[in-house]
């Protein structure tokens, strides 16, 4: 039986966040990103939710052997979707996809005290540089929805335990949407 693939819309575009195999460019319609509070932790989650008409970028990559336990377990708010039939991609053969979005029950009663950390979105948007280029980490932005949250900049300590160092110059894209789109950061957290 062939192995399954997952679609990462976040920070499994980011290859050096995982060492998935067979991964490719892929595409999902239906939904778009969103930056969520939880419960679980006082930070942001990146999730994606139903969205008629709505397309988003990602990778595909094969989970060997169906064991997705590590997988769900780095994934551990998030619950999996299949989607299957709304994803294109490269790959040579049809594949079954699945997608991690954030459990409803794990909403937190105010998303204003959770921030986007700036080392989590860091990783986010160099995946989406080294796999799209400019233009598709622009789209990457453009469809994404909680822009009004404040981004914590913990660069200097990150806080997100994938964190990535940055070429000089993806960090300047970074810092150059936030700024373009007027996006809060705070160096404190609230």
């Amino acid at each position: 039986m062939q192995d399954p693939f997952f679609f990462g819309y976040g920070s499994l575009v980011n290859r050096a966040t995982h060492d998935y195999p067979s991964p490719y460019h892929a595409s999902v319609k239906g939904w778009r990103r969103a930056w969520r509070g939880t419960r679980l932790r006082k930070v942001a989650y990146l999730t994606v939710v139903p969205a008629h008409g709505e397309r988003i970028d990602g990778l595909i990559a094969a989970v060997p052997g169906h064991d997705w336990a590590a997988l769900d377990k780095r994934e551990g708010a998030y619950r999996r979707h299949p989607v299957s039939g709304h994803v294109e991609h490269r790959a040579p053969h049809p594949v079954e996809v699945q997608l991690y979005a954030v459990e409803d029950t794990h909403a937190a009663p105010r998303a204003d005290d959770h921030p986007i950390l700036l080392s989590y979105l860091d990783v986010v948007v160099q995946g989406y540089l080294r796999e799209f280029g400019a233009a598709g980490a622009t789209r990457f932005f453009d469809t994404t929805d909680g822009w009004d949250m404040t981004v914590l900049d913990d660069r200097s300590a990150p806080i997100y335990p994938r964190h990535q160092r940055l070429r000089p110059e993806e960090t300047a894209f970074v810092d150059g949407q936030i700024a373009q789109r007027r996006i809060e950061v705070t160096r404190e957290r609230s």
